[in-house]
């Protein structure tokens, strides 16, 4: 077992829901034995195992994240709020 640390970052998500998908995301891989979110410098630190997992499954576990949390226009059909807006 070789614990690492890695610091990835999370620059493009900052709402409470996509910091709570990142949280979730980085836990659910095998491995990942601690999770530090630093808001304020838009990074993870992620320590965990890397003979169970990779740098490569944490930034793309985030990757998904990041996907998911872009922001729509309010009026785009996308946007989750859309219908709070009519």
């Amino acid at each position: 077992m070789s614990m690492q640390t890695a610091q990835v970052s999370i620059e493009n998500i900052g709402d409470a829901e996509g910091l709570d998908s990142v949280m979730t995301a980085l836990k659910n891989i095998t491995g990942v034995t601690a999770i530090d979110l630093d808001t304020a410098h838009h990074i993870a630190m992620v320590r965990y195992d890397d003979n169970q997992t990779s740098i490569h499954a944490l930034t793309a576990a985030v990757s998904m994240v990041d996907y998911v949390t872009q922001p729509f226009p309010i009026d785009a059909p996308q946007n989750p709020r859309y219908d709070d807006e009519s």
